[in-house]
């Protein structure tokens, strides 16, 4: 049988690169034309029919049945001319990934023929079948309805021939079944929370939107080294190689040049992501092989996270057509760096100011340090949960790597903002206010913080970078709208409190500047523990967060415990962003989403080492036993074939460790099966199961380097990574 190993890296030598057409010379002739956007509602609706979606949009009222008529024929008007046959709503379960249902526009007339119809009802609500999402309990099998609600904030938009319009997903007595109902919720809670701090220094704003810019890194490996390697295929990572003996230590591919056939790859899904509205902006090497990243201009985070989501698809359907895979696996390969997904976070003002942006006048920074410390404080008083948020299977494999922050939850300000708090901390405040100078008696003016004004700190999970937070940790596959439901809620939770706090400082009659100087000073001093600037990768660090009293939870199945705790229940139940009953089946799909997807890497680690490595590793053995024996006939002495002999005891040894071990994981296995306890039963396949991975991959992979290369079957690290 041929080796599939070499009939895969034969068909990638014979790649040609597909010719890549633009639809325009420049990119604002296309951008957005397949969005049914602002421009289009306009020329598609009338005065009081775009009015309502706008309004729908900026300030959340209902759109009424009959205009939703009229937005349903003035869609289908706009998707039929460009081409659109069928509609669906795009929503995303609880599985990690969207979910779409395709309806045709036409229907039979009785005399015989057809006519395209799309009415208001099937814009604004569609049942799809509930039962086979992950649930957590909410839905069984034989209570499978639920519905998809359209949400106008997201413009629809054509995807080929179908026209896709975003929704929402709840269960048939409420409950949300998605991603999208929680993350609305904290935004609007965000919002409200937001605006009520913002009178205390501009009371014509009226409106805070959270701004959201994400950097997606992935890898790219040619489709034909993909499907001949069975872990990649199943799992998303590769379960055995040994490392490239050149891989990222000479630091070369970071901002390097673009191979010829990614560049072409970018260009063709960059086009495609800029006529759906995705405004990607950057693209580059990342610093591992084969590794990039592209980057938006910054969105409205709902829009941001439903473009993501979108990308993402999006990539991989463009990846096939230039014969590559797109790997968004946190970890696909041992010993390079992992992806991650940076999601960087502020909130802006209807008036259009960042409140994460300092001024150039003490009352703009104070303003400024409303915002900036509260975000601080709120992340202090949760960060369990907001680790909870980013928690995965995928993502523990990188978290604490040598490229990815710890699991120590911290927060990076920079040299300048750190020593402007700790100036603020230790000052005396004037309760005799003549002008401003005298409230900031011994306080520094803040200067306005341009977005070099402050390092960076790569070992970081949750950075200030110039006039936002980059939160780090999240990892490549995530979803955002579970860290960004939990930041947007826990700084909203924040933001009330400090309002009660001043407000209750204003009843004793202290003046307004007083009172917020008073209470930012306070919340800086109880939330400085979580403020760190050093190297988060060191063993140092791990002892002094653990003096800090910061949580190191370095796992999933322990980490999702603050989705459940006391402190939490009380904050969604304050928050209304959570029913006890959604967030505890949260949970257990997170639980059970953990242990599944390790007894799907144990079930593939054994048939592969099984099936296809040992097998391999007995016929090179074979040929040297073959090879010694005839020298022996021969009449040679031992000694002349020593190395073919130590090879031979070597293979063996590790064949018996192997299997041996495959068989006690395959116990290990069948006990954790038998534990009914979800969280049980997750710790078990990560404590018990999975720590047989890295001893059997560590004998496969000296097997690799051991076994004649002709024979060895699976794509090697050297060929996966370095693209052709």
């Amino acid at each position: 049988m041929p080796n599939i190993r070499f009939q895969a890296l034969q068909t990638v030598l014979t790649r040609t690169i597909p010719e890549v057409k633009m639809p325009a010379l420049k990119i604002s002739d296309f951008y957005n034309s397949h969005v049914f956007d602002k421009k289009k509602m306009k020329e598609y609706l009338s005065k009081e029919g775009y009015q309502g979606i706008i309004n729908a949009i900026e300030k959340s009222e209902p759109i009424p049945r009959d205009m939703a008529e009229q937005v349903a024929s003035a869609m289908k008007s706009w998707a039929m001319s460009k081409g659109a046959t069928h509609y669906t709503h795009w929503f995303q379960p609880l599985t990690g990934t969207t979910a779409e249902k395709h309806d045709a526009f036409f229907e039979p007339t009785l005399e015989g023929g057809a006519i395209e119809v799309f009415s208001g009802d099937a814009l604004s609500q569609q049942e799809p079948d509930a039962s086979s999402f992950p649930s957590g309990g909410i839905r069984n099998t034989f209570e499978a309805r639920g519905y998809t609600a359209w949400d106008p904030s997201s413009p629809a938009f054509i995807m080929g021939r179908t026209l896709c319009i975003p929704t929402v997903f709840v269960s048939y007595t409420g409950e949300a079944l998605d991603y999208k109902v929680p993350l609305l919720k904290a935004i609007n809670a965000l919002d409200k929370a937001a605006v009520d701090v913002c009178h205390y220094f501009d009371k014509s704003i009226e409106k805070v939107n959270s701004s959201l810019g994400i950097e997606q890194e992935y890898f790219l490996v040619d489709i034909a080294l993909f499907n001949a390697r069975p872990d990649l295929y199943l799992t998303g990572r590769t379960l055995f190689g040994h490392l490239s003996a050149k891989n990222q230590q000479l630091e070369d591919h970071y901002f390097g040049s673009i191979p010829e056939r990614v560049y072409a790859f970018m260009q063709d899904m960059e086009t495609e992501a800029l006529q759906l509205g995705i405004p990607l902006k950057t693209r580059h090497n990342e610093v591992a092989p084969s590794q990039f990243e592209c980057a938006p201009i910054y969105e409205e985070l709902n829009l941001a996270i439903d473009h993501n989501q979108l990308l993402m698809d999006l990539m991989d359907r463009v990846a096939k057509r230039h014969n590559f895979k797109v790997l968004l696996h946190e970890k696909p390969y041992a010993g390079v760096n992992g992806s991650g997904k940076h999601n960087n976070w502020s909130m802006i003002t209807n008036t259009g100011k960042n409140l994460l942006s300092p001024g150039k006048t003490p009352k703009n920074n104070l303003m400024f340090l409303a915002f900036f410390v509260n975000t601080i404080k709120a992340v202090h008083e949760h960060a369990d949960l907001l680790r909870a948020s980013i928690a995965s299977v995928n993502n523990d494999h990188r978290l604490g790597a040598n490229e990815a922050p710890p699991a120590i939850l911290s927060i990076f300000l920079g040299s300048q903002l750190s020593e402007v708090l700790d100036e603020i901390e230790t000052s005396r405040i004037s309760k005799k206010i003549k002008d401003d100078a005298l409230l900031w008696q011994g306080i520094p003016k803040i200067p306005q913080i341009l977005k070099d004004n402050t390092d960076r700190n790569r070992t970081s999970p949750f950075a200030f970078t110039g006039n936002k937070f980059e939160f780090r940790a999240v990892g490549s596959s995530a979803n955002s709208a579970s860290p960004m439901t939990i930041l947007n809620l826990i700084v909203a939770d924040q933001l009330k409190k400090f309002k009660y706090d001043v407000d209750k400082l204003l009843k004793k009659g202290e003046k307004k500047d007083v009172a917020l100087l008073m209470v930012i000073k306070r919340y800086i001093k109880e939330s400085k523990n979580i403020r760190f600037e050093g190297n988060g990768y060191s063993e140092s660090w791990e002892k002094e967060a653990t003096d800090r009293g910061l949580s190191n939870i370095k796992t999933t199945p322990k980490a999702l415990d603050a989705f459940i705790s006391e402190k939490s229940d009380i904050l969604f139940s304050e928050t209304d962003v959570f029913t006890k009953r959604e967030v505890h089946a949260r949970h257990e799909i997170l639980l059970d989403s953990f242990y599944k997807k390790l007894q799907i890497e144990a079930r593939v680690m054994g048939e592969i080492v099984t099936n296809v490595i040992i097998p391999a590793a007995i016929e090179y053995q074979t040929k040297l036993v073959d090879n010694v024996r005839g020298l022996k006939e021969i009449g040679l002495n031992e000694s002349t074939y020593k190395a073919q002999i130590d090879i031979i005891t070597r293979i063996a040894e590790h064949i018996n460790f192997i299997k041996s071990n495959v068989e006690q994981m395959v116990d290990e296995r069948k006990k954790a099966n038998a534990i009914e306890d979800l969280r049980e039963k997750a710790i078990s396949y990560d404590e018990n199961v999975k720590s047989f991975f890295q001893p059997i991959r560590y004998h496969v992979d000296k097997l690799e380097q051991l076994v004649d290369d002709s024979l060895w079957p699976l794509p090697k690290f050297r060929e996966l990574l370095f693209i052709k």
